[in-house]
C-alpha cells in the first residue's frame, strides 16, 4: 500500500485545465520530484495536495485512508483544517509573516494541547537544528533570503507533517 496516494486529480481555472488526470503512488520513505515548465502545474498540484485548492476530480489518501474525494461534498473549513496537518508546505517565497519574528514564525500554528513553553523549546530546537538559534528573534526583514528558507523549512517542520512538500526548493 502507498503512503500517499493521488489518482485522477483534475483541476482548473475557469477554461484552463492546469492538471489532467494525475495519479501517482508514493511509498513511505520516499522522495518524488515534480518537474515541469513554468505554468506547467506544479504548485497547483501542491496546493490541492495541501488542501489550499480543491481539485474538480480524483481522490487523494495516506496510509490507505481518503482524505479527499473530490466527488463528494467539500469538506467544512474545520474539518480542512484537521487535513492540512498532514502535509507540510514549504512555499516558493517562504510566506513568512513579517510581523513575526523568526521564532514566532516557526510556532504560530502550534497551540493546540501544548503549553508556551513546549511550543517554545520545539521552535528553537528546530531554529537551531537550521543553524539559526542566532536568529530566533529577527523579523524577516532582517534575514537573508537562505535564512528565510531555513525558517519556512523549521516552520512546516513544527508541525510534524506526514508528508513534507516543497515548492521549488
Amino acid at each position: 500500500m502507498a503512503y500517499l496516494s493521488v489518482e485522477n486529480l483534475e483541476k482548473a481555472f475557469g477554461g484552463t485545465r492546469v492538471l489532467r488526470d494525475v495519479s501517482f503512488q508514493l511509498p513511505e520513505g520516499e522522495t518524488l520530484s515534480v518537474i515541469g515548465s513554468s505554468g506547467s502545474g506544479k504548485t497547483t498540484l501542491l496546493r490541492c495536495l495541501n488542501f489550499l485548492e480543491r481539485p474538480d476530480g480524483g481522490v487523494i489518501s495516506l496510509r490507505g485512508e481518503p482524505l479527499l474525494d473530490a466527488s463528494r461534498p467539500p469538506d467544512r473549513e474545520r474539518d480542512l483544517r484537521r487535513k492540512r496537518l498532514h502535509f507540510g508546505l514549504v512555499f516558493q517565497d517562504f510566506n513568512l509573516f513579517p510581523q513575526y519574528t523568526a521564532l514566532e514564525n516557526v510556532t504560530l500554528a502550534r497551540r493546540d494541547g501544548e503549553t508556551e513553553q513546549d511550543i517554545r523549546d520545539r521552535g528553537l530546537d528546530l531554529l537551531d537544528q537550521m543553524g539559526l538559534s542566532d536568529r530566533a528573534g529577527h523579523y524577516p526583514h532582517q534575514l537573508s533570503g537562505g535564512q528565510k528558507q531555513r525558517v519556512a523549512i523549521a516552520r512546516a517542520l513544527c508541525m510534524e507533517p506526514d508528508v513534507l512538500c516543497f515548492d521549488e526548493p
